[in-house]
């Protein structure tokens, strides 16, 4: 059935139009009633119009009435009808179309003849007419809901592809987020203690050599940072809420941070036991992120790393004192603290950053229990 379908679709419509002219022709020569002038000229007239049923169907039904009036034939009629229905959507109009095809097809020609008929006969075959003039009808409904259903079957599948391109979209969004803050996190943190350890080197040292390779150590580590920060911005620029990808340290590497970060840190405080591991990844991410700033922005400056639980919540504190002496010039992406955010507004928390009553820094993390 499709294969027949397809290679009726195939067929072109001018040939298609031409074969039904011919048919309609061959169906009033073989059913010809009325024979004279007038008659005939109102057969070719509709037959011919065939020809012009895609384009004006309305006007072709109609001049195809004369000929259901005046001849007992079928295919001019009820084709002009067929095409009519598969094109228009006006029900009323429709329905008055195949009530007069009724009445042209059981009104007696010549009109003087209808008492002969008699009522009773013109009735049935009102009828009968219009039986058969709705079923074209129907069918072409039929065909034209079938490609309302077709054409909407399509456009729902395209949706179905845009939502998937989109959610890939989103997912690749999130990657790029998620990359981007992990590279902040762990990449800047590391650049910056060598930037630090080799700019002290640089001072403190006597021999030549070993200043100028400190120096060298140092240019480099400023350089990776701003390439960093640009790097972070673009990775950045079309992600949202990230979510974790990868594994990431835990509260359980915490103290080996504070040894590692080049500064003099007291922490103190513990957690209660069964802190989930989003939590204490962004626990740990906080400490992080707050140390290398204190690098940076306070040089010599010690801070203190304060892990508490505040009744149904937990967090922790980084609190440092005004530098001792004046800070490296070291790029900064601008996305430390946003990340930070990120990681708590995840995990319904709230982030607190800013300076202290002393002249120092102070960031605070808090984070419900109930989100882990």
């Amino acid at each position: 059935m499709n294969r027949l379908r397809a290679l009726w679709e195939r067929v072109p419509a001018p040939v298609v139009d031409l074969v039904l002219v011919m048919a309609a022709a061959v169906d009033v020569w073989l059913n010809l009633w009325d024979d004279t002038r007038l008659g005939v000229a109102l057969a070719t007239l509709g037959c011919t119009a065939l020809a012009f049923r895609r384009r004006f169907p309305l006007g072709v039904f109609l001049l195809t009435l004369p000929i259901a009036l005046t001849q007992p034939v079928a295919v001019a009629p009820l084709a002009a009808l067929f095409t009519l229905a598969e094109r228009s959507r006006n029900r009323r109009l429709l329905a008055v179309c195949v009530a007069l095809t009724a009445v042209a097809n059981s009104t007696p020609w010549p009109l003087a003849g209808l008492n002969e008929v008699g009522r009773t006969m013109t009735l049935v075959t009102f009828v009968y007419g219009l039986a058969t003039a709705a079923a074209p009808v129907l069918i072409a409904q039929l065909l034209q809901t079938r490609r309302d259903l077709a054409r909407q079957l399509v456009e729902i599948e395209e949706a179905r592809e845009h939502e998937r391109a989109l959610h890939a979209q989103a997912v690749l969004a999130r990657e790029r987020a998620q990359l981007a803050r992990e590279m902040h996190d762990v990449v800047s943190h590391q650049v910056s203690l060598i930037a630090v350890r080799a700019g002290a080197l640089q001072v403190a040292t006597k021999d030549a050599d070993a200043k100028e390779a400190a120096r060298t150590i140092r240019s480099l580590s400023v350089t990776t940072l701003d390439e960093l920060r640009t790097m972070v911005t673009l990775l950045r620029a079309s992600g949202g809420h990230a979510t974790e990808l990868t594994p990431q340290p835990t509260l359980a590497d915490l103290r080996k941070l504070v040894e590692s970060s080049g500064t003099h840190v007291e922490l103190s405080g513990e957690l209660p036991p069964g802190v989930g591991t989003p939590a204490q990844r962004a626990l740990y991410r906080t400490v992080q992120e707050a140390l290398t700033n204190v690098r940076k922005h306070a040089p010599g400056a010690p801070a203190c790393v304060e892990l508490w639980q505040d009744g149904d919540g937990i967090g922790v504190t980084v609190t440092n004192t005004p530098p001792t002496r004046p800070s490296l010039s070291l790029p900064g992406s601008q996305q430390g603290l946003v990340g930070l955010r990120e990681r708590a507004e995840i995990l319904h928390g709230t982030l607190e950053a800013g300076p202290t009553a002393e002249g120092g820094y102070q960031v605070r993390l808090r984070i419900p229990l109930s989100s882990d």
